[in-house]
């Protein structure tokens, strides 16, 4: 199914796989008058997969654009060469195939290593003597010696990440017998790096001159840490799942361009920006994106995963939305980012105002350096209206 497929499919499959599949957010289940569901998207795309069946949701932008689009929402240094070449008609290839591509760079030259601080109890003194830990724990002893120490290792934050996703992605059931060869020989070379335990947050790491190498890789990693899980269900159920919900993939995208676009321009940009729009503060909105300077607004747009009807207009609620904002933001002109549209750039003016509505769809289809390239015009003719 497309993520715009307004028919879905029908399926016969046992209650526990109809339960996970609700569970998984993917598609919305209707039972059928023979028995069966209907699966249908709700929004999101993605994959899931158990007990021998797939179901996927595929992006109208292809699944190299979503895994970019993905990237750079959450980090603007992720770049579209990290996701070239990848298999278009299948999720979890394409996946595997990048993390599997850029480990395979990352560890070229070797595995990475560095210093860990340890704490440790020892028999003799090695580093820097803790003498709270010392006294609280051993109160009138020599030994042991509660030390901090700094040990060259392979178990530091990069290797552990890069583990972490190459095993999570080793859980997806059926993946091509290559690809799973490739990524057990990764998880081999990086044995001495301890995996993440469940649920446990993304290690906090930065691009330095040393682990310059590893960075496309560790950017992979993380996507796959971040919107795959695999789990095992009611009845041992074992289920890989990998979804995103479009709406919040391009909000979140748009908000980081933007704050890219304008880094170089007096101010700052902030996303998800509280306003208020009545004196009392009681009816309260969040501007998907507002750049302010000197803690004034001079921008507010808002993102919205939508297209155009057939007559070539949006939602009115987009524009009713956006006239609250300018009239509480005290700003002439909003701008209403779409995905995709028909009829290109069009401004729309509020009747008995002087506010402008601005319509500036984004062809996501374009290649993503194009796509940046858009932004970087919204954001030129953003600044420069009045």
């Amino acid at each position: 199914m497309t993520e715009n497929d307004t028919v879905g499919v029908e399926v016969s499959c046992p209650p526990p796989v109809a339960t996970a599949l609700t569970a998984s957010g993917l598609v919305r289940l209707t039972p059928t008058a023979d028995g069966a569901w209907r699966l249908t998207p709700c929004g999101r795309v993605g994959a899931v997969r158990m007990s021998g069946m797939d179901v996927v949701v595929t992006p109208k932008v292809g699944i190299s654009r979503l895994l970019f689009l993905l990237g750079y929402a959450h980090d603007p240094g992720f770049r579209p060469e990290d996701v070239q070449g990848t298999d278009e008609n299948d999720l979890w290839s394409a996946v595997a195939e990048t993390l599997c591509r850029h480990t395979e760079r990352a560890l070229a030259r070797g595995v990475l290593q560095g210093y860990n601080a340890v704490e440790d109890d020892l028999r003799h003194v090695r580093g820097r003597i803790l003498l709270g830990k010392q006294i609280a724990r051993h109160p009138g002893m020599l030994v042991p010696v509660e030390v901090r120490y700094d040990t060259f290792t392979v178990d530091i934050p990069e290797n552990r990440l890069l583990r972490t996703a190459l095993k999570r992605m080793l859980a997806t059931p059926r993946l091509p017998l290559a690809l799973r060869a490739r990524l057990r020989h990764f998880d081999v070379v990086l044995a001495a790096a301890t995996p993440l335990t469940a649920g446990a947050p993304i290690p906090a790491w930065q691009a330095t001159r040393l682990n310059h190498r590893y960075v496309p890789a560790m950017r992979i990693a993380e996507l796959v840490l971040r919107y795959q899980s695999f789990e095992v269900g009611t009845g041992d159920l074992a289920v890989a799942a990998f979804v995103a919900n479009m709406a919040t993939v391009f909000e979140n995208f748009i908000g980081s361009a933007l704050r890219e676009a304008w880094a170089y321009r007096p101010g700052r940009t902030r996303t998800q920006y509280p306003v208020s729009l009545d004196h009392d503060g009681t009816i309260r909105m969040k501007a998907d994106v507002v750049h302010t300077v000197d803690g004034v607004p001079r921008i507010v747009a808002d993102a919205k995963y939508k297209l155009e009807s057939t007559t070539g207009q949006y939602p009115n609620a987009d524009h009713y939305q956006m006239l609250a904002y300018c009239t509480a933001l005290d700003l002439p002109t909003a701008w209403l980012v779409y995905a995709h549209g028909l009829h290109g750039v069009r401004t729309r003016r509020v009747r008995h105002t002087d506010v402008e509505i601005v319509e500036y769809p984004i062809d996501l289809s374009a290649a993503p350096s194009a796509v940046l390239d858009q932004i970087d015009k919204l954001a030129a003719a953003a600044w420069e209206a009045p």
